[in-house]
């Protein structure tokens, strides 16, 4: 995994951390949608201001902030891990060291879900490659 996101830029390394951690915005409750989505909205369009070099690395500090909200306001274990997919996927706008965090809260998010069955851990490593693989081509 590690040498697959080593070839990626900070740009693409941002996008592929966002695209894996949209896949566990659903496990995402802290008992009001509406709020969620703020969140995951305002976060994701401050990271593609920072790509875009309108936004400072300052205000993506702030949204990874905000991200890191939904981690404190979840009412499960399962949502409290996917919220860190998402904050870490934000944070890596700023710095690539997040993508690898973001992906590992991922493959807790599986272990919760699937009580540490070892196949479902590695199907999501698998995913997680194939989809930096495709990302990258």
């Amino acid at each position: 995994m590690e040498k697959v996101l080593e070839t990626f830029t900070q740009k693409e390394l941002a996008e592929w951390a966002v695209t894996n951690a949209k896949r566990y915005t659903g496990y995402i409750d802290i008992g009001d949608n509406d709020l969620k989505n703020e969140i995951i909205s305002g976060a994701e369009k401050t990271l593609n201001e920072r790509k875009e070099g309108v936004a400072s690395a300052y205000d993506l500090r702030q949204a990874g902030f905000l991200a890191n909200k939904l981690s404190q306001k979840s009412q499960s274990e399962i949502s409290k891990y996917a919220a860190r997919v998402f904050a870490q996927a934000i944070a890596t706008g700023h710095m690539r060291g997040h993508a690898i965090a973001s992906s590992d809260y991922a493959i807790r998010v599986v272990n919760l879900e699937d009580e540490n069955e070892r196949n479902s851990i590695i199907k999501e490593r698998d995913k997680q490659i194939g989809l930096a693989y495709k990302m990258k081509n």
